[in-house]
């Protein structure tokens, strides 16, 4: 199942209203869906390399919005269907650490989650569910956002035909690099509450953590 939704969002790098796709795969993937919009920015970028600055700009801008819509999922609709969400990404378990980290640590754990494999949606979820300041949320995930989407665009407009020129010959394998890092994230969300994980602060036992509002 993953791999075909992987496989369908990347045929929409050639579809002619692909800075559309752009824009929804990035907005959806902060709230719902599984697949993060990396690959079809990749390929985008490696089409057009003097566009990235603005394929970069059009992921930071859907996937805040996106963020912002998961965030309402967590603060409004949590008990109607955002656990269930939670739940269906497989992702559940992992709601109790994020919690606390969040509530501990607040715009810190975006910036620094928010720029890693752990699925985003994890976050803004969580993030409406505490009920963490709304401003924090959002220059926190504008921050966290545009370091992963600008970086790849500045990188290929800058940097366009050398890297157009490693990625084409390596495609296959980065291909499936980008497929390793989607199942990574999750499998290191759920490391949040693995019983064989190092416990190195209150958050790393869950079990501690109620998951009420």
């Amino acid at each position: 199942m993953l791999n075909r939704l992987y496989q369908w969002t990347l045929a929409k790098a050639a579809h002619r209203h692909a800075e559309r796709w752009l824009f929804a795969v990035s907005f959806m993937e902060s709230s719902f869906f599984p697949i993060p919009p990396h690959p079809l920015l990749g390929l985008m970028c490696l089409a057009k390399p003097e566009k990235a600055l603005r394929y970069g700009f059009i992921c930071t801008l859907a996937s805040v919005l996106g963020g912002l819509l998961g965030y309402a999922i967590g603060h409004f609709f949590f008990a109607m269907f955002g656990h269930a969400l939670l739940d269906t990404l497989g992702l559940a378990k992992s709601f109790p650490a994020a919690q606390c980290y969040l509530r501990e640590y607040g715009a810190e754990i975006i910036l620094i989650k928010g720029a890693t494999p752990i699925p985003f949606k994890l976050i803004t979820i969580t993030a409406g569910f505490v009920g963490l300041p709304l401003f924090t949320f959002i220059w926190a995930s504008v921050l966290s956002r545009a370091f992963q989407f600008m970086l790849v665009g500045f990188l290929f407009w800058k940097f366009g035909r050398p890297i157009k020129a490693f990625i084409e010959k390596y495609l296959a394998w980065l291909s499936a690099l980008f497929l390793v890092l989607i199942i990574g994230g999750f499998l290191i969300a759920s490391m949040l509450t693995s019983n064989g994980a190092a416990k190195t602060d209150k958050c790393s036992q869950p079990q501690a953590v109620v998951a009420t509002q």
